[in-house]
């Protein structure tokens, strides 16, 4: 629904009935309903469905906004640009279909194989009978029909059939006992020939959210170090004090760190709000400041000790935030994205893998750089919508590469239909399971390495199968048209090809089921 404003009149109505044109207001926590442009009011919106940047984005007057995003802690109206079909969300519903729709099927081995191996088998049984018939000894026919019915028999391709189902139910089955989702064959066999695999940045190598992960304080008129455990308590009690009152998601991330280290955050005073830039209150009879660099100069704050420390966090991808009491800094906060600890070991095993590792991101350049220096990858695209994630992927592809997309996100869901292989991480949007072909049922990119290496030991035992079910009818068909009679006198008994038919299919079903001893190099 959406709460349009016509003649001056609010109306809660369905948001397909929702025009261009119409004045929309969006209140604290909500979904803005259609695309549209700020009219009136102020906010920080999540726009992390369509560009993948965690930290949310200021909306004031003549910003644009996007159907489907959340709504932070601020209140605004909009005018309705794009509604329908026309929103960025219907766009990448859109091209989820069409990339789901043109993938072709996988062709099966085994089928393949099947098909030129069951009209050979029965040339040579009608072979057989002919030849026996014709030259065998007395009684002729009773030779001629012996050989052809063991040829038939000795050459069931119940093995053949076999290998490929029973490798498939075995490796998926293990591979749900460790958190893998695996929606078919396809996905294996996609997955076992890999040459690209890349990877979302929020929510896929780093948490999703914005938290506090560097402390800084003053060690002289100019110089700044890492905190001790007090002092991370001091800097971060004050600045959450202060920011307990802003409806900022920096300030609310700050707060939330303070809680989490189970902080006692004391009661503040004459609270002012300053929008984009910081805040101030008083603690006690102590003036906190909590805010931008260029804030604290304008208060007048000599913030000399962390020039140098701006610079570099702001470098590594960190959102600077200081702490100033009584006019005197008292400390530094970084914030940020936080990669998830299991990021590194999981690209460093992908790229251990002979896979080529690329980070792809809507975040900004300088942020994604920075993130993929910490986890060892090289290869980074930045600044990609929807769109420009399938690009990259039709590229590869072009290229003659195999790519699969880890990703988490609705501005994923495209990338993850298209790219040979889509893998969700279970715990993202529903939009980005559903158009992937495997799904981590953990937020740990390491489950993604399992996946690939449980698709290749899969797709190794469907091969072993098949060539031993292969060999085994090579090996038997002769025998059972009577190769051996004229050198030993031998003619293969039909019960006796009949019981080695059922061996070769009880050796490749026994050959699959050691998959069930299948242990990752990671356990999620």
């Amino acid at each position: 629904t959406a709460r349009v404003v016509r003649d001056g009149v609010e109306l809660e109505l369905p948001v397909d009935e929702v025009r261009v044109g119409d004045l929309v207001s969006v209140r604290p926590g909500e979904k803005v309903p259609v695309d549209g442009i700020v009219r009136s009011g102020r906010s920080a919106v999540d726009e992390s469905m369509v560009t993948g940047e965690s930290i949310p984005v200021a909306k004031t007057e003549g910003s644009a906004v996007t159907g489907a995003t959340i709504n932070g802690t601020g209140a605004f109206a909009f005018e309705a640009t794009r509604v329908g079909r026309d929103t960025v969300l219907a766009q990448i519903v859109r091209m989820v279909e069409e990339a789901q729709g043109s993938r072709a099927p996988a062709q099966r081995l085994a089928d393949r194989i099947a098909g030129v191996f069951v009209p050979v088998v029965i040339a040579v049984a009608i072979f057989a009978f002919v030849l026996w018939f014709d030259f065998g000894p007395q009684p002729a026919v009773v030779f001629a029909t012996v050989s052809f019915v063991t040829v038939l028999i000795i050459a069931c391709p119940c093995a053949l059939g076999l290998a490929t189902p029973t490798a498939i139910m075995v490796g998926t089955g293990r591979g749900a006992e460790r958190g893998v989702l695996i929606k078919g064959g396809d996905a294996l066999e996609a997955a076992s020939r890999l040459d690209v695999v890349i990877l979302d940045k929020t929510g896929t190598v780093t948490a999703g959210r914005p938290d506090v992960v560097d402390f800084l304080a003053a060690r002289g008129p100019s110089a700044a170090g890492a905190a001790s455990e007090a002092e991370r308590a001091e800097i971060l009690a004050a600045a959450a004090a202060v920011e307990r009152h802003s409806e900022h998601p920096l300030g609310a991330a700050i707060v939330r760190a303070a809680t989490e280290r189970s902080l006692e955050i004391p009661e503040v005073a004459d609270f002012q709000a300053h929008r984009g830039r910081g805040a101030t209150a008083l603690l006690g009879a102590h003036r906190v400041a909590v805010g931008s660099a260029a804030f604290l100069i304008e208060l007048g704050v000599d913030i000399g000790p962390f020039t140098d420390a701006v610079d570099t966090l702001a470098a590594r991808a960190r959102t600077p935030v200081l702490v100033a009491f009584d006019g005197r800094p008292l400390g530094l906060l970084g914030l940020a994205d936080p990669i998830k600890p299991s990021a590194v070991g999981a690209v460093r095993k992908l790229l251990r893998m002979g896979l080529e590792v690329i980070l792809v991101t809507g975040d900004m350049r300088k942020v994604a750089i920075a993130v993929a220096g910490e986890v060892g990858i090289d290869q980074v695209e930045s600044g990609m919508l929807p769109a420009g994630k399938v690009q990259v992927i039709k590229r590869l592809q072009a290229a003659g590469k195999r790519v699969a997309m880890v990703g988490d996100g609705i501005n994923d869901a495209p990338a993850l239909a298209a790219a040979d292989v889509g893998i969700a991480i279970g715990t993202g949007t529903d939009v980005a399971v559903e158009a992937a072909e495997i799904i981590l049922l953990t937020g740990d990119l390491r489950a993604a390495v399992t996946a690939i290496e449980l698709a290749r030991a899969t797709m190794r035992t469907i091969r072993q199968n098949l060539f031993w079910a292969f060999a085994y009818n090579v090996l038997g068909i002769p025998i059972a048209a009577g190769a051996l009679y004229p050198l030993a006198g031998l003619l293969l008994s039909p019960v006796f090809a009949s019981a080695a038919m059922a061996f070769s299919s009880v050796a490749v079903v026994t050959n699959s089921l050691r998959l069930r001893r299948f242990e990752p190099t990671f356990s999620t």
